[in-house]
Formats: structure tokens, sequence, C-alpha cells
């Protein structure tokens, strides 16, 4: 049985790791009793079957596949701690499990989580007790739950329409670390590409009396910084200038030292902690000196104009649903997303595996961070979504290649944001909430229409019709022609901007269209418009894309999508990764557009 075996924290990398991915047993809890009749005691005999972690019970890959109802399920599973890893603290780290996690050790309850996206973790060193160890995790997804951030995951039994089949538990690696009393806790990369410097926050835990920081950073493979700073506090903050006036770390043909799709400069980082000569700790990780900003209406990458040519991507696969069978299979959906000439992807409705953005980072591809949605506007949703974004941005602030944030999406959540002012304030708040935790990056309040305070005014349009729908493609045209004809518009009858806001400069972008439907074999399913073989594919993408690029306005876009997922058919790739047609082709029709078009 397969399971994922890639080291799940690219940011923050130790040498000794224990990976706990592969067969637990499990149990479904239907009646929610398991808490009550303490299943997590070592003697439960209740948990009769087997799964494949990290994938949840939904799948193929897990070993079980039911995608019914189950809304408590528990996992059980046995490890032993390695030798070498005595005197150490031992850290418990699961990568995300949806939605709701009760963790026990050895019979005792270590920790709760709730959120379904975002990395959690305990220290288990006192509930060990030196053989056989036992963990025991209750996950509770609630099915039905409107207020839960779910993004495609269907609250119905079924698939349908846009909504795919749910996840519950584990999704994400678990796994094992052991780590000193004093270590090195939190690691943050700011970088600064005008004053060609980076600032490093860094958190020591524990005691810092006469401890001392080392701080290593190279560029393929040239020692860069060198430095030795006493930890005094547990806080840290250092300031490194990284160009030292050299004209070919700045910018020259190739962009010089910085980060670019075309051009993926990384940083390698080696930071010790020590006292006296005695490492205590020893972290490899990595940045990229890169700033993403507006200006007269264009995105600007590095201080230059970037036209971004991005392709919506959800992140769902076939035997694993949003688990990626593989870390080579996220890999290969960078690769093939690039060589059609899409220089970056909005993540859609779902908070990706970090070893996605490692990729990104690695390859060059540049990344729009979304969350989940919630289907449904109360408190308790409110209050969830803005939980998980808090820990969302801790979790991806230093990767390069996110370089937008897109806490809404056509106004789900907020189905009345149009003209409703408490709807229009978490609006307000997403966006000033993640501006307060992160400066570095753009922010889109709600991606589509119906927008509030934003920093590109971001359009889903479908409306370009089929090859023999010539009025209502030339009126597709107009619609995008220009300024005033874009923001005049109502796609899907709505307006681009809420009530009492407007267009204040920001670039404008057309970040939904598309949707060409193209079924293979014997699949069925929908798109929104339809074709019948691979060259009228090719044919109606390369109409769909001379209106955008006729655009004298329009900044870069995003088309719908990269592959069929579940009953829709619209992928330029089938479900299993497959092309639908001559990518060289795609490619070709993508690169039409070069810098001095609009």
């Amino acid at each position: 049985m397969k399971y994922r075996l890639e080291y799940p924290r690219p940011q923050l990398v130790r040498k000794d790791w224990l990976n706990l991915n592969g067969v637990w047993t499990f149990t479904f809890d239907d009646e929610n009793k398991g808490t009550e009749q303490k299943w997590f005691k070592q003697n439960s005999s209740v948990f009769n079957k087997e799964i494949n972690v990290p994938f949840a019970f939904q799948t193929k890959i897990s070993g079980i596949e039911d995608p019914t109802y189950h809304d408590v399920v528990w996992y059980k599973r046995d490890f032993e701690i390695p030798a070498s890893w005595n005197d150490q603290r031992v850290i418990l780290h699961f990568g995300a499990v949806d939605y709701r996690a009760w963790v026990y050790v050895n019979e005792k309850f270590v920790g709760f989580h709730e959120g379904g996206h975002t990395p959690f973790s305990f220290d288990i060193t006192d509930c060990l007790n030196g053989g056989k160890e036992t963990i025991v995790v209750k996950v509770e997804d609630p099915s039905r739950d409107e207020s839960i951030p779910r993004g495609k995951q269907f609250w119905m039994e079924k698939p349908f329409g846009i909504w795919y089949t749910r996840t519950t538990g584990i999704w994400q690696t678990v796994w094992l670390e052991p780590i000193n009393s004093a270590h090195i806790s939190k690691l943050k990369f700011t970088p600064d590409v005008d004053k060609g410097e980076v600032t490093v926050e860094l958190e020591v835990s524990g005691d810092t009396t006469n401890k001392e920081v080392q701080f290593d950073i190279h560029f393929k493979g040239e020692l860069v910084i060198r430095d030795t700073f006493s930890a005094i506090e547990n806080y840290n903050k250092r300031s490194f200038n990284i160009y030292q006036h050299k004209i070919f770390r700045t910018t020259f043909h190739d962009d010089g030292w910085n980060w670019t799709p075309e051009n993926p400069n990384l940083f390698d980082v080696k930071i010790k902690l020590k006292v006296d000569q005695t490492i205590l700790d020893e972290i490899d990780s990595y940045f990229g000196m890169r700033k993403i900003h507006t200006e007269n209406g264009m995105v600007y990458l590095n201080n230059r104009p970037y036209y971004q040519k991005l392709i919506l991507d959800q992140g769902y696969w076939p035997v694993g649903l949003l688990t990626a069978p593989t870390d080579e299979e996220i890999k290969k959906d960078i690769v093939l997303s690039k060589s059609m000439g899409f220089n970056g992807c909005r993540k859609h409705q779902k908070v990706e595996d970090p070893r996605f953005l490692y990729w990104a980072d690695h390859l060059g591809f540049l990344v729009w961070g979304e969350c989940a949605s919630i289907p449904s506007f109360n408190a308790v949703a409110v209050a969830r979504l803005t939980r998980e974004w808090i820990e969302i941005i801790d979790r991806d602030y230093n990767h390069p290649s996110v370089v937008a944030w897109v806490p809404l999406n056509e106004s789900w959540g907020i189905p009345n944001v149009r003209d409703n002012c408490q709807q229009q304030h978490h609006s307000l708040a997403m966006y000033h909430l993640i501006h307060s935790l992160d400066p570095t990056r753009l922010v889109i309040s709600n991606d589509g229409w119906e927008l509030t305070k934003t920093d590109i005014c971001s359009i889903h349009n479908y409306n370009h019709g089929s090859k023999n729908e010539t009025e209502k493609y030339d009126k597709y045209r107009e619609d995008l022609a220009t300024k005033d004809s874009i923001l005049s518009s109502k796609p899907a009858k709505r307006s681009i901007y809420a009530n009492g806001f407007e267009h204040g400069g920001e670039p404008i972008l057309l970040t939904e269209f598309g949707g060409i439907g193209f079924k293979i074999g014997e699949d069925t399913g929908w798109g929104y418009t339809t074709v019948k073989n691979g060259e009228e594919f090719v044919d109606d993408y390369k109409r769909i894309m001379k209106a955008v690029y006729s655009s004298k306005i329009l900044y870069g876009y995003c088309y719908t999508q990269l592959t069929d997922v579940e009953q829709e058919i619209n992928g330029l790739l089938t479900y299993d990764r497959k092309p639908k047609c001559d990518l060289e082709k795609i490619k070709e029709i993508n690169d039409m557009w070069h810098p001095g078009t609009i």
C-alpha cells in the first residue's frame, strides 16, 4: 500500500523525524459514543477497519472508499520512539485534519484542534512510556454544517454541479520529531527588493541563557551571509543585506538574484542554535527575493510590469480527492501547467499541501492562495473562517511563490454583500486582517464580482458562448474591451463592485472564464461550452483567448481549469492528468501575448 513519504514541512527542516503515515486501524462512530465509552483506552476493540493515512476514508487509496455520511471517526496507531531520541522532547505533528480533532497518547488526552486545512502539533513527551506507544485520534466533521469552511466539499451526500465528494479526517502527513527543550520554534523571512535586504524574525523556545544563533545564507552554493548573535530574548529580529551593492545581484537580463517564474532563484538557509560549541538545534530553510505590488493599473513583479497567465487549479485527484497520491504527482501538475505556457495558478477553494508551495517555489510558479469558503453567513462561520486565515498565513508566509490571498470568492458565504452592510464589513475585515498579518502580498476581497476594498479588480465571466454563437461572442469581446465596458458589465447578473464601492485604479484581471467541456471516452459531466474532439478544443480555446488578448485593459487572467474534477469535464487535462489535446498548441496560444501587446 502506498503512502506519502516526503518531508512534510519544507520551510523548517530538521534531520531527525519519523513518518507515521501508512496503515492505521480505524472505525466509524455514527452514534458518537466513542468518547463516553472511552475508545481511546488501550483495550478498546472497536477498531475494525484499516485505513491508509493520510488519505480520507472517502478515497479509493485509503482502502475504504465510502462516500456516505460518517461524521465521527476514530484512528489508532502504535509506534516506538527511536533510542537516539532519548532526553529530547517529542512533538507529534498533523499536517491537516478535517475538521475537529481530539488526540490521545497512551490513553492521555494531549490536545484538540479545530480547522480543516492547517497544521497543529502537541508535545507528547510526558505521555510516553518508553516502549510501545499508542496514538488515538477522534475526528468530527459535520457533513451538513454550512458554517464550516468547506469549499467544494458538498453538504449533500452525492456530488452535484460544482460540488464534490467530502473529505473527512486526516488528509495530510502525520509525523514525529525530537527537539531540545531550547529550540527554534518560528522562522519568518520578509524580503525587501528595494533595499536589497531580507529581514529574519526568529523565535527561540525555552531558556535562552548563553545561547547563540548562527545564520548561514547561501546562493547556488556560495556563502553570502554568515552571522552569529546572542539569543538574549526569545524573539529575535535581524536584517541582512543580500545585494551588497553588486549590480548583477539586483537586476540584469535574468532579473539578477530575484525570484521570478522564469528564474526561481532561492537562497538556502542553515540556522544553528548553540551553547558554547554544542548544537542544540539545526534547521534548513530557504527564501526568495520577491516583491509584488500594483501601480498604474498593472501588477508589478520585482518592480517590472508582469502579465499573469494563471490556471484555476482545484487540487483534486481521482484516487485521493484533496490528497495527492505522491509528491511527484504534485510536482507534475506544476510541470504540466508551465508546459502549457501558464506562469501561475489560483488554488481554488483549497489550502494546498505545503509540498505544492515547495515545488512552486523551486520550479517558478505564481500562486494565489485561497481558503475553503463558508456556504452561509453567520457569526460562527465568520469566526471559523477568520481563525483559519490567521493559521494559513502563519504557515505559508515564507513561500515566495505566493503573491496574492483570496479570502472570499463569488460572494460565497456573503450572498447579500451587494447591499448588506454587515456582509460588506466582513469582506472589508478579511481584507484588512490579511494585510495586517502580511503586508507583502496582494489581497482580493471577493474574487469574481461584488468587490469591496481590493488590490485587484478580479472578474469572472463565462459568457463567451460557443463557436456558432457569434452575437454572444461579439458581446463578450465588447465587455472585455475597455475599462468602462468591463466595469459596467454584469457577469452572472452581478455587479462588479458592491454598492458604495467603486474601481479605484487597481489592475483588472479576468480570473475565471473558459471552462470548455470536452469528455474523453465514457466520461459524463458538464462544461460551460462543449466541443467534440481535441482539434475543436484547441480552436475554441484560441477563439476565447483572442477575446482576452484583444482587451485594452486586462492585465492578466486565470483560465478554468487545469483538470476535470468528478462531474466537471472542463479541464485541459482529464481527472487523471491525461492531455485532452496537443498541449504545445495551448502553449502557442498562451504565448500570443507578450510584453508590449497591451
